[in-house]
């Protein structure tokens, strides 16, 4: 079974991706976490985001594997790194480029292939997971997103006011509808759900509705 889940920023999707999936015994793949991998490794690298060449480069060398919720990339554990605001405003300078997303998402679609899986992000039900046995598209008013951005923020000690973080998702909300390759789409077949005042368990809930539905 593939369950694509697609939406924009801090609209729940990782958090009930991977509830989900263990629901159902599957295998939650983190793609956003594969494109902050790339921005990570060119901060870290000495790259130059406004050099696509570079990033490229970068990109094809970039070993990125996952144990559970723990990410790695070449060898290194990167799961809290990637986290940090300053991947966050990167993550959409690589996520745009053509290159790098032909490369993941080959990856991705290679993985999808022998497993069941639960996939996140922004293209999945478009681009990566186009044939998935159900598609998902989760939203939220800009202030809830940006006050369970803030919250995160909060329980790793890193002060951001809730304006400047309402500001950013906007700015990435553009970058990422707006970008050539891979934009966030609402696709016609995907089922719509608005988590703004939802728990976590409210929305997963929903979601398994149609999903147990369908295989009743």
């Amino acid at each position: 079974m593939q369950v694509a889940i697609d939406g924009p920023a801090g609209a729940g999707k990782s958090t009930i991706a991977k509830k989900l999936a263990a629901v159902y015994g599957m295998t939650y793949l983190d793609t956003g976490a594969m494109y902050r991998c790339i921005a990570h490794c060119v901060l870290n690298q000495g790259g130059n985001f406004e050099n696509t060449d570079d990033i490229i480069r970068i990109a094809e060398k970039a070993a990125i594997t996952f144990d559970g919720d723990r990410v790695f990339c070449n060898n290194k554990e990167v799961t809290e790194e990637i986290r940090t605001p300053l991947v966050s405003r990167h993550t959409s300078d690589v996520a745009c480029i053509r290159e790098v997303r032909e490369l993941l998402v080959r990856q991705q679609k290679a993985y999808a292939k022998d497993h069941a899986v639960v996939m996140d992000g922004r293209d999945i039900g478009s681009v990566v997971l186009p044939d998935a046995d159900f598609k998902f598209f989760l939203d939220a008013d800009v202030l809830e997103r940006a006050r369970r951005r803030k919250k995160e923020l909060d329980e790793r000690g890193i002060v951001k006011s809730l304006e400047k973080i309402a500001q950013e998702i906007n700015q990435r909300d553009d970058n990422d509808r707006n970008r050539e390759e891979g934009p966030l789409i609402q696709m016609a077949d995907a089922i719509v759900i608005d988590t703004t005042g939802k728990s976590i368990e409210q929305v997963c809930d929903a979601m398994r509705k149609y999903i147990d539905g369908a295989k009743a």
